[in-house]
């Protein structure tokens, strides 16, 4: 066996964690996509005359039927065991919540709008961890969090020209998402996964459930149809490749890639919707994008354990 064969099974080796970190970044990039053309799917509802309400009902009525085929009390009985009812109670209230927000903010704005405020939801989540969670931030951070909530007002500019009111629900989907983050991390100390996940989306089913007599429209197209199911599809779907993501590659190495949901949107925007976003979306939009990077480089640095810049 000469060098060259003997050196191959090192390389090999060393080759197979890239190409997994590899198929992790390509596992998130498509998760993104599919939660792109989750919310171009609830908006094209709401332009067809469907109530947003009905599809946030089917989007968690094909996504906890499509759950329980796998995690439910008769395959898997401890799965309904949960040490903090109260809490996953409280997340799966405010999952929905963020979901019915933005369907109803997407009615009339447009993706990269919306998507734009949903995106300082990790900057939230910094700044309430201290106080719920124990995990404060130092300066240099709650200065990045300010800046990113300032890139937020160059979006919503309150008290500068008109604002439509749906920016208030786009807000309120912002803020339910970022304590559904918190409730989630929480949770990750008592309930194992799967039971967060058969939780997720039981609350919102059950509060959608006896609404439906007064929020119910048949669609006349056969593609509405489709695009009912297809949300709870796409979502579905989008979680379960999220997680396959984070079995592949760190949190950290996904995290950047995050933002390119952002790419999505514009482009279903654009070609779908003939959205173009004004100039203070795209300022706004990079503030906030650009203070949320920051933030994930503070998060490298003090994982490597080296002092912050």
């Amino acid at each position: 066996m000469n060098e060259g064969q003997a050196a191959r099974p090192s390389g090999v080796a060393e080759a197979r964690p890239d190409r997994t970190r590899l198929a992790g970044i390509a596992l998130m990039c498509g998760t993104l996509a599919f939660f792109a053309c989750l919310d171009a799917s609830a908006k094209a509802l709401a332009r067809a005359g469907i109530d947003p309400l009905l599809t946030t009902f089917m989007r968690y009525a094909v996504s906890v039927a499509l759950i329980s085929l796998f995690l439910n009390p008769v395959t898997t009985p401890a799965v309904v065991h949960s040490r903090r009812l109260g809490l996953q109670v409280v997340r799966s209230l405010l999952l929905f919540g963020s979901t019915a927000l933005n369907f109803l903010a997407l009615r009339h704005l447009q993706l990269a709008e919306t998507l734009s405020i949903q995106f300082a939801a990790p900057l939230t989540v910094a700044l309430l961890a201290g106080p719920l969670l124990g995990e404060w931030s130092s300066r240099k951070r709650l200065t990045a969090i300010g800046v990113g909530f300032l890139g937020v007002l160059v979006i919503v500019r309150p008290g500068v020209g008109e604002v439509h009111p749906a920016v208030l629900l786009s807000l309120g989907n912002m803020l339910c998402y970022a304590l559904y983050i918190i409730m989630t991390r929480k949770l990750a100390a008592y309930d194992s996964t799967a039971t967060t996940m058969f939780y997720s989306g039981l609350a919102g089913l059950a509060l959608m459930a006896p609404l439906l007599p007064w929020i119910w429209t048949t669609p006349a197209a056969w593609w509405a149809w489709s695009l009912l199911i297809g949300v709870g599809l796409l979502g579905t779907m989008g979680h379960w490749l999220l997680i396959l993501a984070h079995a592949r590659a760190p949190a950290s190495v996904l995290a950047p890639f995050l933002y390119t949901q952002l790419l999505w949107s514009l482009l279903l925007g654009f070609f779908v919707f003939g959205d173009v976003p004004n100039r203070f979306t795209v300022l706004g939009a990079a503030i906030i994008v650009g203070s949320g990077l920051y933030l994930l480089a503070q998060d490298a640095i003090g994982r490597r354990g080296q002092p912050a810049a």
